[in-house]
């Protein structure tokens, strides 16, 4: 297949529906300054730990509030928003492994410094957010199934066909790795949410989950052609692992 037939095939896909706005209203970012405290002891958190720490806590602090009703300052408050800014922490660091992991395909067909698991998902979730609308279809939704659709990877890898593991013990797993995710992340109503995204993908169980699916053809495909252009490769196989697919 030549580059002008792949990129028309990418242009072709469901990837045609997404529709870029050519102006955007400027959005004003504004960060709350914290400043470190100084430690006089090395046994002491680093202060980027310390001021993470403590945004976490404060943010923990003030949903408990808003959902218990209860006074922040409270006894009860103080004991559970730490516990829950340890959890997310630890969640957050955990995840950062899908930063750092490369996907198993690119690596196999030696791409210098191929995409991460991480990379893949961003930009999913930017195709998802530019999507047009459809009917019956809840973006933010899909916006959300995009993020967070590999991410048991974080834990058993990039996991390929070609690896030849049964279809049944990959998701096996998955299951087990994004369950001991959301028992890292403190269970609760967020974790719950992960759980239910990250299945209804996997179970391809409803029409937010049949559109992701596609986009991850699409970011494939798309990847692919970049990585022709740039290296020079022939990665006519990964266009091929998409015939015959509807996206």
């Amino acid at each position: 297949m030549s580059s002008g037939s792949r990129a028309l095939l990418c242009r072709s896909t469901s990837l045609a529906s997404l529709v870029v706005k050519p102006s955007l209203s400027t959005t004003q970012l504004s960060f709350k300054s914290l400043t470190a405290t100084p430690h006089s002891s090395s046994s002491q958190p680093h202060p980027t730990t310390s001021r993470v720490y403590r945004m976490a806590t404060e943010a923990s602090s003030s949903s408990s509030s808003v959902t218990a009703g209860d006074d922040p300052s409270s006894s009860a408050n103080a004991e559970i928003a730490p516990s829950s800014a340890s959890s997310a922490i630890d969640f957050l660091l955990l995840c950062h492994r899908l930063k750092t992991t490369k996907r198993t395909g690119w690596i196999r067909r030696d791409i210098k410094d191929p995409e991460s698991i991480a990379d893949h998902m961003y930009r999913m979730g930017l195709m998802a957010l530019i999507t047009s609308d459809i009917p019956g279809v809840d973006r933010d939704k899909c916006i959300k199934i995009a993020i967070v659709h590999d991410i048991a990877e974080a834990i058993v890898g990039d996991i390929t066909p070609s690896d030849g593991i049964p279809k049944a013990e990959k998701s096996r797993r998955e299951q087990e790795a994004l369950d001991h995710m959301c028992k890292l992340l403190g269970g609760g109503s967020r974790a719950q949410e992960i759980s239910e995204l990250w299945l209804e993908y996997e179970e391809n169980s409803s029409p937010e989950a049949k559109i992701v699916k596609d986009l991850d053809k699409v970011e494939m495909i798309l990847q692919a052609l970049e990585y022709e252009k740039e290296q020079g490769k022939d990665l006519d196989e990964f266009f091929q692992s998409t015939a015959g697919t509807n996206i």
